[in-house]
């Protein structure tokens, strides 16, 4: 999970998204790896992919992108700004077959996606980041096909205890808001101190 202080934070917001996480990838950072009751809620929720595309935003070393591509069926492409996550991710993607597609993209600027809409949309511990909520969100209606689902995992500002530096963590009730405005169906489901949402126009 991408568990930064305020300093870190306000770093964040003065540099281009590459400049900032490249360096954290390269030097060998990780995140919060999946776990069987978010693989359970991301098959309830999305349900098998049977070919369909599926894009994962800010898809770090790949761990969602393989999940969606090898487990649910989804013909998956996961892109990253820092190319140091892409290789790592190109590196483990070790399944016999058909591989996901990855591409080293900012999703706010790139034009070059493999498909033009996408049945799935995920984007996994990267809303928190996204210093322009509204172009982001913007952008993904633009790609989400008819009846398409977006699903994005979040920390909840506030979950943690008090005295954990980490406290304030996450998104808070005014991102929320904006994240689930605009869309036909909102289901949410928690996760100790995660919150995944299924979003739908």
């Amino acid at each position: 999970m991408a568990d930064h202080t305020p300093a870190q934070e306000e770093m964040h917001m003065l540099q281009s998204p590459q400049d900032y996480w490249e360096p954290l990838w390269a030097d060998g950072r990780r995140y919060r790896p999946l776990v069987p009751a978010e693989t359970a809620l991301l098959a309830a929720h999305l349900g098998p992919g049977r070919g369909r595309p599926a894009l994962d935003i800010g898809s770090g070393d790949g761990t969602l992108t393989r999940h969606l591509h090898h487990q649910l069926g989804y013909r998956t492409t996961g892109i990253d700004c820092a190319p140091s996550a892409i290789a790592l991710a190109e590196a483990l993607d070790t399944t016999p077959g058909t591989n996901p597609t990855w591409r080293c993209a900012d999703i706010t600027s790139d034009d070059t996606l493999p498909d033009s809409a996408y049945a799935v949309i995920t984007c996994r511990l990267v809303y928190r980041w996204a210093a322009d909520k509204p172009g982001f969100l913007h952008r993904v209606r633009q790609l989400l096909a008819p009846g398409g689902r977006f699903w994005v995992v979040t920390e909840i500002a506030g979950r943690r205890a008090p005295t954990d530096p980490l406290h304030d963590l996450g998104i808070t009730s005014a991102d929320a808001e904006i994240l689930t405005a605009r869309w036909s169906v909102v289901r949410t489901a928690d996760l100790d101190v995660l919150r995944c949402y299924t979003l739908q126009p």
